[in-house]
């Protein structure tokens, strides 16, 4: 098994460039997961992430938590459980509309900070979809129009917390899945880790490393690519010891894009491929994910694709 791929984002100026670009394009076609170092987002606003997510975890959403489990009667569990994940997690959006300032128990500090930290990271998933652009051969912003919408793009943070687990061999922190929008941006925990990604048939560790993003794709670049590039299945794997931090940030279509396989990416001699994947608009598609989130995407796609022609 080759390396986990990493992307020194430092290298795509300059001489290093060419072969940046290459590394970046075999991520995408063999592992539609990479981790970007020297990405521009300063060391110290990262600490300061991490600093207020954890305290804000332990003051206003451990013992909820806790409580929660306890209720579910977990405890005594044999059978594997299949319907729940082991997580706390809430949801910020940031585009097309902020809701930070709804969110109970965030302080000025922290709210201030993620915005801030929102920013640079919105700013990072443009640069990297224009990568994408240069090395599929599509014109500079092709993806990010073709996320646009009437409104622009969807953006938004899940900031999850994995705490310790008593029977990991039962529960999955996250079961496994692959995610239904574009490009989506980690700040992992680089103790704790846990996210496992499935490479040729075997689940393979997102290596925990300090200070770096890791990159996945999701479905709707699957799609626009006609499946070059490949949305890959991931989960969480629950620990024992420790709590994982994970902040993943989802730059997604707007509610209302259309959504279809770039025509220069579709191969005129084969009728097969030209149909491969379908076209639809985004929000159709999330409403058929919200239910099948855990199941395989090709029967997503199928499903839309069925549904287009109706």
């Amino acid at each position: 098994m080759e390396n986990f791929p990493v992307i020194n984002m430092e290298g795509l100026t300059g001489e290093e460039r060419a072969a940046t670009m290459k590394k970046s394009e075999f991520a995408c076609e063999n592992w539609g997961f990479f981790e970007v170092v020297n990405h521009g987002i300063p060391i110290e606003l990262l600490d300061t992430v991490e600093r207020l997510k954890k305290g804000h975890y332990r003051k206003c959403m451990e013992q909820r938590f806790k409580e929660i489990m306890a209720s579910k009667g977990l405890d005594g569990i044999q059978p594997e459980v299949t319907d729940m994940d082991w997580k706390s997690t809430f949801f910020i959006r940031h585009l097309p509309e902020p809701n930070i300032a709804e969110i109970p128990d965030l302080d000025d500090e922290y709210r201030k900070v993620m915005k801030e930290f929102a920013l640079k990271l919105e700013k990072i998933a443009e640069e990297l979809l224009d990568l994408l652009c240069e090395n599929l051969g599509l014109e500079k912003g092709y993806l990010k129009k073709a996320f646009y919408g009437s409104r622009g793009p969807t953006f938004g943070t899940k900031v999850s917390n994995y705490p310790p687990c008593p029977k990991p061999n039962l529960i999955k922190g996250l079961r496994a899945h692959t995610d239904a929008g574009g490009i989506i941006l980690l700040f992992q925990d680089d103790k704790v880790s846990g996210l496992q990604l499935l490479k040729d048939g075997k689940w393979v560790d997102a290596p925990p490393m300090r200070h770096s993003i890791v990159v996945n794709l999701g479905d709707q670049l699957e799609v626009i690519t006609n499946g070059k590039y490949k949305s890959v299945e991931h989960r969480v794997v629950a620990q024992t010891d420790g709590t994982r931090m994970s902040i993943a940030s989802f730059y997604n279509p707007g509610s209302d894009a259309v959504i279809y396989p770039a025509p220069i990416l579709v191969e005129k001699e084969t009728e097969e491929k030209k149909t491969a994947y379908p076209k639809f608009v985004f929000e159709d598609y999330m409403k058929l994910y919200a239910g099948l989130k855990f199941q395989a995407k090709e029967p997503r796609f199928d499903a839309m694709k069925a549904a287009a022609k109706a």
